[in-house]
């Protein structure tokens, strides 16, 4: 992946490509924004253009591809190991900086989510920070920047990355996957800026799983305990698309207030579901939405303190029926 491949950023490709062409690369990195986004394509791409043979990450030499396949000797990759970065991580990868590029001019550590490092493996990586050897170049990916350390985020040049437009993603997948526009919209609406999640998995959530989400969960009443328990049931069993899920009801819940207020279909997420929308603000008020659209944002703050998902389920159901 060149610069050139990557979709918007272009201000992100200019800062980068002039240090390049100056010699001036900042030692550090970090690449700040939302998952799916383009942080790591970036990454990559600005690795390959450092070992390219040519000079300019040309993709056909011997070194450019081996970027590509990530079996390059002076590319390092650090991921977390479970649900954090641990200090022996740091470690084992500092001790491999303080070896002279192999082939290319600089060594390069890329490390995603750096935000997960424990408070052992930030301070580790302090050290390096503080103390760079003029050969390695380290290139930090987080979507929380503000869980860093204060000290590791200030030894970093910052390049924050920027949600795309839904316009743009919408055209691409109309142009690539020959997306229908009703359902590109959708798709573009609820990737929330990411190609990643517009191009990946969460298409079929987000298209055929959504209308039955919703369909089941509009279908729901404070009288109706046991399908609400057992809906909360489905709703927590896999904890990986739950946030996922969760947008698409706070997604939907916004379009029948935006219908409520009267506004335009411009503004609608769901334009395949308008009836439904439709039907649902014909027996909610504001006042009520406003309540729904609370109870989601509370029950996505307790689920990043690992709350008991199953129970949060049943709450927030419960008042959603309500």
């Amino acid at each position: 992946m060149t610069f050139d491949q990557i979709l918007g950023h272009e201000r992100q490709k200019e800062i980068l490509n002039r240090a390049l062409a100056s010699g001036r690369l900042a030692h550090a990195y970090l690449f700040a924004g939302p998952d799916g986004i383009g942080k790591r394509l970036m990454a990559m791409a600005l690795a390959r253009a450092i070992v390219c043979e040519e000079q300019r990450g040309c993709g056909n030499c011997r070194a450019c591809r081996k970027i590509d396949h990530q079996n390059h000797p002076d590319l390092h990759i650090l991921e977390a190991d479970g649900k954090a970065i641990k200090i022996e991580q740091i470690r084992d990868f500092q001790r491999e900086l303080n070896f002279k590029p192999l082939e290319a001019p600089r060594k390069i550590c890329i490390i995603e989510q750096a935000d997960t490092m424990t408070v052992g493996a930030a301070n580790a990586l302090l050290k390096t920070l503080e103390e760079p050897r003029g050969d390695t170049l380290l290139i930090l990916l987080s979507s929380q920047p503000n869980r860093l350390l204060e000290t590791i985020r200030s030894r970093c040049q910052p390049l924050p990355f920027n949600r795309h437009p839904n316009s743009r993603i919408q055209a691409e997948l109309e142009n690539q996957l020959g997306i229908a526009p009703e359902e590109s919209h959708v798709l573009a609406a609820l990737s929330e800026g990411s190609f990643k999640k517009a191009f990946g998995k969460d298409r079929d959530l987000y298209l055929e799983q959504r209308r039955d989400l919703l369909k089941t969960l509009t279908g729901l009443s404070s009288g109706s305990i046991l399908p609400t328990l057992d809906f909360a049931d489905q709703l927590a069993a896999d904890k990986t698309i739950l946030p996922d899920i969760l947008e698409i009801f706070q997604a939907f819940y916004r379009d029948v207030l935006m219908t409520l207020q009267g506004r335009g279909d411009e503004e609608m997420v769901n334009l395949d579901l308008k009836e439904k929308i439709q039907r649902v603000s014909a027996r909610e008020d504001v006042s009520t939405i406003l309540a729904k659209l609370e109870a989601l944002i509370e029950v996505r703050r307790q689920l990043d303190r690992n709350v008991n998902r199953q129970l949060a389920m049943e709450v927030l159901l419960l008042k959603l029926a309500a």
